[in-house]
């Protein structure tokens, strides 16, 4: 299938592993221009490299630094002034009992789950509109409909990313840029391999998953942590011209785990 995004520039933030790295392979695979993004050079330059053989002849980018950050922003929106696609993907997480999350922690993860997907689609929503064809991304979290005891902060961000994207798609209406959000169950990335970590008390991968979705996330119907690639399918087919009629939509890629239809 032929999802029309050959040429187009796309940014991934948060790019340089897990289901970022999973997205930006495959819309490169689909023709697309692609900036990957991360906090380092050396996170960046190996994730540039992971690609490359996937996809020979790709066009790719790179762009350091930490987009949590307002003034790193202003330096991307300098060196591309304009992109088709904003995935909005950098993200934090972590697994700490509601008493002992400070004032701190609650900024740091507003700020970095969603001031810096505001902060991206401040800057090139207006390109967007002029153009009349663009795509917005947030990738937000089953954790945003179903908020998780062990990280209610981190659930906290990902339901404000379903306000933002669909008060962003309000704006678009009757034009050809169009703002989603896409809400991952469980993901096998390696930040859920160091989640894995802290919670299982060094037991192997295989056992944890087991007892994982029996007792934490009993509703799952998948049974097993998603790989980042299928979660990845869903938000390329969501960049993409085929999708123009999909605007200010929460889509689920979640094993099944929220238990609603809708």
């Amino acid at each position: 299938m032929d999802l029309q995004i050959t040429d187009k520039l796309a940014l991934i933030s948060g790019s340089t592993k897990g289901i970022g790295l999973a997205i930006a392979t495959g819309l490169a695979r689909e023709g697309a221009r692609v900036i990957l993004n991360g906090r380092s050079k050396g996170s960046v330059d190996a994730a540039l490299a992971k690609i490359a053989p996937i996809v020979p002849g790709t066009k790719l980018e790179g762009f350091v630094g930490d987009l949590a950050d307002a003034a790193v922003v202003e330096q991307l929106v300098k060196q591309f002034p304009a992109v088709d696609i904003l995935v909005n993907n950098l993200g934090i997480f972590e697994p700490k009992p509601f008493e002992e999350i400070p004032d701190a922690d609650w900024q740091r993860f507003f700020n970095v789950n969603v001031l810096s997907g505001v902060r991206l689609s401040r800057a090139y929503l207006p390109g967007m509109k002029q153009k009349n064809w663009g795509r917005i991304i947030f990738i937000s979290s089953e954790s945003g409909v179903q908020i998780p005891s062990e990280m209610i902060h981190y659930g906290m961000t990902k339901t404000a990313q379903l306000a933002v994207s669909r008060g962003l798609a309000e704006t678009c209406a009757g034009t050809g840029v169009t703002v989603n959000a896409v809400l991952p169950g469980p993901t096998h990335s390696d930040g859920v391999d160091e989640f894995v970590n802290q919670l299982s008390g060094g037991k192997p991968f295989a056992e944890f998953e087991k007892e994982f979705f029996a007792s934490v996330r009993p509703s799952s119907l998948l049974k097993r942590f998603a790989s980042t690639e299928e979660v990845a399918n869903l938000v390329i087919y969501i960049c993409s011209t085929l999708s123009a009629a999909t605007n200010g939509a929460a889509l689920r890629v979640d094993g099944g785990t929220v238990r609603s239809c809708f």
